[in-house]
């Protein structure tokens, strides 16, 4: 290990930080970093180390917003019933993505889902709807955040466990944990509040990336130099997102919505540019 690998702590906890203040788990932010840091490395060994510290980041950040009364434990355990196996099937699936190809995708879609945010912030960003009708298939929801504050909303289940299911194969596929395309979804399709959908989607995460890490350690992909960048990261990655769950209490969900497409439009472009620089 060289002295240059201690920088990835400070990189693990910015990282933490920032992927926790979106629900995000940060593995959209460190997957770039790693495929810029380490240009000759398998997409296969830099989704496994992702995996592995988005997982550490997510526990951390979910027993931070646990003591804010944010998750909601009934949603997040039900959609993570289909996104689990789904993140399997990613986490197989990566091996056979040549790594051009990799980077490439990876720029598009992150591109895609910031253009979808700025469309929601365009039109106004998260509003109400009509209140859905009773049905088979409606979850209604009340939450209570302490001190007197209540928050209700419901949502149709069968949108929820198809997207939640899409996001758990992306998510392990690009080593990115779920939350950066799960958050806007919930918040947007299922019209959750984007603080209980941020914390909501990281629990989740911890479930995705669980998943998908144990599948890549499984296969082998969990060499020496994978383990110590993995624990440089995940020690900076754990202090990070108990420190953005602090800062994250006192930011609008509109500022929440755009540091989320901020991120994505910087990282997206930067993997899309990188072939050509």
């Amino acid at each position: 290990m060289s002295w240059l690998e201690l920088l990835l702590i400070p990189l693990g906890f910015a990282v933490g930080a920032y992927g926790t203040i979106i629900g995000a788990g940060g593995g959209f932010v460190l997957v770039p970093a790693l495929l810029l840091i380490y240009p000759h490395d398998s997409q296969e060994q830099v989704t496994a180390i992702s995996l592995a510290v988005v997982l550490v980041s997510s526990i951390s950040g979910s027993i931070a917003h646990a003591r804010h009364r944010l998750i909601d434990y009934q949603t997040g355990l039900t959609f993570a019933l289909v996104a689990v196996p789904a993140s399997f099937a990613g986490a197989y699936c990566v091996r056979f993505l040549p790594r051009s190809s990799f980077d490439v995708t990876f720029g598009v879609l992150l591109l895609a889902v910031a253009a979808y945010i700025a469309l929601g912030l365009s039109r106004g960003g998260q509003t109400l709807r009509e209140p859905l009708r009773d049905g088979r298939a409606t979850i209604r929801r009340r939450m209570d955040r302490g001190g007197g504050g209540v928050s209700q909303y419901a949502y149709d289940v069968r949108v929820g466990l198809a997207q939640s299911g899409a996001m758990g194969f992306v998510a392990a596929l690009f080593g990115v944990g779920g939350g950066i395309m799960q958050v806007p979804l919930m918040a947007t399709a299922l019209r959750i509040p984007i603080d209980i959908a941020a914390a909501t989607s990281l629990f989740m995460v911890v479930f995705m990336s669980g998943a998908g890490a144990s599948l890549h350690a499984l296969s082998g992909e969990f060499g020496g130099d994978e383990l110590v960048r993995a624990a440089l990261l995940g020690a900076g990655a754990v202090a990070g997102s108990q420190a953005g769950a602090y800062v994250s209490r006192g930011l609008s969900g509109r500022t929440v919505t755009r540091l989320l497409s901020a991120g994505l439009i910087a990282i997206g472009l930067r993997l899309l540019l990188t072939p050509v620089v």
